[in-house]
């Protein structure tokens, strides 16, 4: 029930009635009141946590925005990139977040406390000295009608009547005191209903604003979300394959340390302890010592693993000798003296054990270190890239596309070991592998025809893809954008060897079929880039670094897939410089030995016949003595009649243009020094002056430029006699290439015809 209307008609009566319905709407103003200032408190405390909250988040933005992933590797992969990023995203979201909480609550003091104070000072605060003052007026009118009514009837009429005119002026006044605050407390009791409660809602609009700002925050955050929840799945799964290597490999390093020891560029290297003299005695300090046999090097590095920290600078001197130490002769066990060259005295130096002693021995005694590199399976070098090789992969392929295109998880799901092995042996006996028409029984399951194609692939002498490209591929999956990428890929493929870039061409294209399907088989490019990574791109040396790598290696795979037609249809853009075409053609057997066609032009060995030599010194000495017998016109004729000569094309010259250093000059000018036919009589190509003012040829200018242009004939002629014969002993010891000798004789056709 709500509170009774106060009637200004009752205000005169002043009645009980009247009484108890005022004193009910004074007890709703006092618990108005009340409330109104616990929650201006507890507005005040809200603010003050919000400030509180909106701080902790920046320091909290501040931090993720501070954080820098380090991943291992000298690259990252898009997905590691995006996680990267995430946390300076993360941290964005929450600044922006918290620009609009500190707005809200910058406005909320506005539109909220400051309200409220105002309501309930300035009305409730009136409604009391209303209040007040209706109770002085009530007590001062009830005491006068006490004392009025107590007067004694003997008093005098004149005294009574002024006695009656005061009692009703205080009626009066009282009437209207009581008049005014009966119309205050219902005008407050009025106006809390939208003066309290509109502050209220101006807070709460204030609040939905900054979560509507939230909202919009989360919609524009959602696509990065999105990638950034992909991107986290795909780590997680190559965290998962990677662990599994990682984990196989420290196994492996449990039961065999030396086995897998990483190849280094240093002929041993360890820790040992070298003595020292001190003032006080003598002390061994750890070092970590390299030796290279080349250089005979030992560098010595002061280094304690319990501090973490080096205890003196590096010390590099060059082996002499060493020698072992008897145990008779030094208290300590493993020891070896070593000499210097450039530092007096003996070395001793202490190794962990007998056998790594006997290690640094063998090193220091110049003997070859014992490497042991990366080993495939145990089967690996049974398979090659041969007709067989090429026939089982079709096979293979063709039962998948034919039969299991769609099933899901094709190639992640592996076959039984023993039905691999088993189909293995039969599409690799030489009596069936040669019926190409043959396909693969139905009894054998897709899962076990896909293990076989990946286990024969592993079982290659070397991964698809080669050791000496895993790195350049792996390069190129680390670079910055999508298109340099592929570019750099495309151009590495075509370095291939021709039946290995047939068979990644036969392969991805089949790829590309798996993945075309994969809303049915569940294996999209990323997935068959996990899969065939390892497979295709495994590094020569099993270290934790390259396990790090595979990462890049399934990117690789994925490129190759999504551009398959590209890649494989198409000549790269860059053309390949010689040493790329030297590598590209490249075998991958070592035992034969390359053609001249696979080498770069340098110099070969090549002997010069008599014959040729005797015949071209005759026709120099012909030529020479019939510029010197004929006169200055026929020389001249002789000298125009063989320019065009020179120009003319020596069909040897010919054959050897196609494998002519980019150096040379395609078509060399008579007049370049590198051209085959300049030691020939083409220095002076005008010998006689010429004059734009007069036409006249006496005979003293004849007889002149005869002199000038047969001296520089003769002079010419002898520097290229000597220039050849120091040639002719030269290719007789230096090994050349068999046509180098085409780049300094003279064109037979070029010889005048009286000097032959």
């Amino acid at each position: 029930m709500g509170l009774p209307a106060l009637e200004f008609s009752d205000c005169c009566l002043d009645s009980p009635h009247f009484r108890e319905t005022l004193k009910s709407h004074e007890a709703e103003l006092d618990k108005t009141n009340k409330f109104i200032k616990e929650l201006i408190k507890d507005g005040k405390s809200l603010i003050s946590a919000l400030k509180n909250l909106s701080s902790a988040k920046r320091k909290f933005a501040d931090s993720l925005n501070e954080f820098k992933f380090q991943c291992i590797g000298d690259a990252e992969t898009d997905d590691e990139m995006c996680i990267a990023k995430s946390l300076q995203e993360f941290a964005t979201v929450l600044r922006n977040l918290e620009d609009e909480r500190i707005r809200m609550i910058e406005n909320a003091s506005d539109v909220l406390i400051t309200p409220l104070e105002k309501f309930r000072k300035e009305q409730i605060g009136a409604a009391k000295e209303a209040k007040k003052k209706y109770d002085k007026e009530t007590e001062k009118y009830c005491g006068i009608l006490e004392k009025h009514l107590n007067l004694s009837s003997k008093k005098k009429e004149s005294q009574l009547q002024e006695a009656d005119s005061q009692v009703d002026l205080v009626r009066q006044h009282f009437y209207e005191v009581s008049l005014e605050y009966v119309f205050k407390v219902q005008e407050v009791q009025e106006r809390k209903m939208f003066e309290f409660v509109e502050p209220l809602l101006a807070f709460l609009q204030g609040l939905f604003t900054f979560y509507h700002h939230g909202y919009e925050l989360a919609k524009d955050f959602s696509d990065f979300k999105m990638q950034l929840t992909i991107s986290i799945q795909n780590t997680r799964n190559r965290f998962e394959g990677t662990r599994s290597e990682v984990e196989s490999l420290m196994k492996k390093m449990k039961e065999n340390p030396l086995e897998h020891k990483t190849i280094s560029p240093y002929t041993m290297e360890g820790y040992l302890y070298v003595q020292e003299k001190r003032h006080f005695g003598t002390s061994w300090v750890k070092h970590y010592c390299t030796y290279q046999r080349d250089s005979k090097q030992i560098t010595m590095v002061p280094f304690d693993q319990k501090s973490g920290g080096k205890g003196g600078e590096d010390e590099s001197v060059t082996l002499k000798s060493c020698t072992r130490r008897k145990t008779d002769s030094i208290e300590k066990r493993f020891c070896f003296d070593v000499e210097a060259v450039d530092r007096p005295g003996v070395i001793t130096m202490q190794a962990l054990s007998e056998e790594d002693r006997r290690l640094w021995m063998e090193a220091m005694d110049g003997r070859e270190p014992v490497y042991n590199s990366n080993k495939d399976s145990q089967s690996e070098g049974t398979a090659q890239l041969d007709s067989i090789g090429f026939s089982i992969i079709r096979k293979c392929i063709h039962a998948v596309e034919t039969r299991g295109i769609n099933e899901q998880g094709l190639y992640r799901i592996v076959g039984v070991n023993s039905r691999v092995q088993k189909l293995l042996s039969v599409l690799m006996d030489p009596k069936t592998a040669s019926e190409t028409e043959t396909d693969i029984c139905a009894e054998w399951e897709i899962k076990t025809i896909t293990s076989a194609l990946k286990t024969y692939l592993r079982m290659l002498p070397g991964p698809l893809m080669m050791y000496q490209f895993q790195r350049s591929f792996i390069k190129a999956a680390k670079l910055e954008n999508q298109e340099s990428r592929v570019s750099e890929i495309h151009s590495l493929v075509h370095r291939l060897p021709e039946k290995n870039r047939q068979m990644l061409q036969l392969l991805m294209n089949h790829l590309a079929n798996v993945a075309n399907n994969h809303k049915q088989n569940l294996m999209t490019v990323a997935n068959l880039g996990v899969v065939f990574g390892p497979t295709l791109l495994r590094p020569q040396e099993e270290t934790v670094a390259a396990i790090m790598d595979i990462k890049f290696q399934n990117i690789v795979i994925e490129i190759l897939i999504e551009n398959h037609d590209k890649i494989f249809n198409t000549v790269p853009d860059m053309p390949l410089t010689n040493a790329q075409l030297h590598l590209s053609r490249k075998k991958s057997s070592d035992s034969k030995p390359p053609s001249c066609s696979e080498r770069p032009l340098t110099l070969f060995h090549a002997m010069q016949s008599t014959e040729k030599q005797e015949q071209r010194n005759s026709i120099i000495n012909s030529s020479l003595e019939s510029v010197v017998s004929s006169n200055a016109n026929s020389i001249l004729n002789s000298s125009s009649s063989l320019q065009p000569n020179m120009n003319s094309s020596d069909p040897d010259l010919d054959v050897l243009k196609p494998t002519r250093p980019n150096s040379l000059p395609p078509n060399p000018s008579p007049t370049s020094p590198l051209s085959p036919s300049w030691p020939m009589f083409s220095a002076p190509s005008s010998p006689m002056p010429t004059s734009s003012t007069s036409s006249d040829s006496s005979p003293i200018r004849s007889v002149a430029g005869f002199v000038w242009f047969s001296v520089a004939a003769v002079v010419l002629s002898l520097a290229w006699s000597s220039l050849h014969a120091v040639f002719s002993l030269l290719v007789n010891f230096v090994p050349c290439h068999p046509n180098l000798h085409l780049l300094f004789d003279r064109p037979e056709e070029a010889v005048p015809e009286d000097s032959r």
